[in-house]
Order: structure tokens, then C-alpha cells, then sequence
């Protein structure tokens, strides 16, 4: 399941990335060879973007690419450090846990509402946010039994 998981991710990453550029490509070509620019390019770029971040975060979770302060934490003992191995995860895990929560609530407000350009319902934008937190709340759950097992004497 988690392979499948990451794949759909990827995938997510990849498709959010490639209609961004075009959507920014369409953008610098109407506005140097066509009259006008349509008005749906800068509002579709910005929920690529979204879309794009969301995907990715659970990836760039699960995969540890995010800062890391190795000074300080190498400077602790091997208790304390296997405590933040343990803490990191957990407080994670109910931040974003919450997130995915009430994002399904935003979601269903955006239901009734409409995107100005693009005239689609904005549920489809909040969307992203679920996505976010559930994949990297996934992960997150994921990592919390090694964590026990390091913790634990």
C-alpha cells in the first residue's frame, strides 16, 4: 500500500509540475502573440502550484528532505536525541492529523463556492490541503514505531 501511496504522490507531483509550466507557458505566449491573455492562466498556475506543494509534502516527509538543525542535535546525548527521534513524528502527526480533519470540513464549505476565473468550486482547490495533511500524516504514523522501538529500553 505504501508503494501505491507514493506512486499516486509522485504521480500528483509530476502532473501538478507539468500543467504549472504550461499554464505559465500559455501565459508568456498570449501575452506576446495574442491580443489578449486568457483569464484563467493565473489563477489555474496558482492552484498548480498548490496542487504541486501538497503532493509533495508527504513525499518530501517520508523521504526526510526537510532542515535539519544536525549542529544542536548532535550536540545531545543519545537519550535526548531518540526523545526528538520520538517527539518529532508524534507532534506531527496530531498538527497535521488535524489539518486532514478540518480540511474535510473546508472542503465541504467550498462546495458552494465558485473560482472567479475559472468558475470551478473551489472544494476542488481545498482539496489540496487534505491531500497535505493526509499524506503526511501517513508518514508520520508511519515513522512512530521505530521511534517506540528506539525510545524504549
Amino acid at each position: 500500500m505504501q508503494k501505491a501511496i507514493s506512486r499516486i504522490l509522485k504521480y500528483g507531483v509530476l502532473l501538478s509540475t507539468y500543467a504549472l509550466v504550461g499554464s505559465v507557458l500559455l501565459q508568456i505566449f498570449a501575452r506576446f502573440f495574442l491580443a489578449n491573455t486568457p483569464p484563467w492562466t493565473e489563477e489555474a498556475s496558482r492552484l498548480f502550484f498548490i496542487y504541486a506543494t501538497a503532493f509533495a509534502a508527504g513525499l518530501a516527509f517520508e523521504g526526510r528532505y526537510y532542515v535539519h538543525l544536525d549542529v544542536f542535535y548532535n550536540q545531545l546525548s543519545k537519550r535526548m536525541q531518540r526523545l526528538i527521534d520520538l517527539a518529532i513524528p508524534t507532534l506531527v502527526l496530531v498538527l497535521f492529523g488535524l489539518l486532514t480533519i478540518y480540511a474535510v470540513r473546508f472542503v465541504m464549505l467550498g462546495h458552494q463556492e465558485f473560482s472567479p476565473s475559472m468558475k470551478m468550486r473551489m472544494s476542488l482547490a481545498f482539496c489540496s490541503m487534505f491531500i497535505l495533511g493526509a499524506s503526511i500524516s501517513y508518514y508520520a504514523l508511519k515513522d512512530l514505531p521505530k521511534a517506540l522501538k528506539q525510545v524504549a529500553p
